[in-house]
């Protein structure tokens, strides 16, 4: 991996025959399963995998995702996808993330993605705990915003 400030962390795929259209390019919603892998391994790195971050009962759930798209990626191609968190709020989390090709260093994709703490029963968002918080903030540093 090579270091791609302001990110500390990448995770590795590769480009599926399924994963591609037609036109023998990825298809663009492919994209999103290589952003959940990353993201499960930054958490695992920091050591916050699981679905325990909270009180039992409570996961994050995807807010919002905006993508854009800069350069193809063929079958078989390594895709080196960055991830950072961006910043911490009460009940929320941010996610920016980009997508190299590896072979050439070429960026494919940037996203920025938000996540929400809830309560599976009542729906409702509730506060991140401060073990998580800390726990990203010794990893990111200076570059978390909260």
């Amino acid at each position: 991996m090579k270091e791609k400030p302001p990110f500390k962390f990448s995770a590795q795929t590769r480009v599926g025959f399924s994963d591609t259209d037609a036109q023998g390019i990825v298809y663009f919603g492919r994209y999103l399963p290589y952003f959940d892998l990353a993201r499960v391994e930054y958490h695992r790195n920091l050591g916050l995998l699981g679905m325990d971050i909270g009180e039992e009962g409570q996961e994050f759930v995807m807010r919002a995702c905006t993508i854009e798209y800069l350069a193809p990626a063929v079958f078989d191609d390594l895709i080196e996808v960055y991830i950072r968190t961006a910043r911490i709020g009460r009940t929320s989390v941010t996610y920016e993330l980009a997508a190299y090709r590896a072979r050439d260093d070429e960026l494919m994709v940037t996203a920025t993605q938000t996540v929400v703490l809830v309560d599976l029963d009542e729906r409702k968002a509730v506060p991140i705990p401060e073990a998580y918080k800390e726990a990203v903030r010794a990893f990111e540093g200076e570059a978390l915003a909260t």
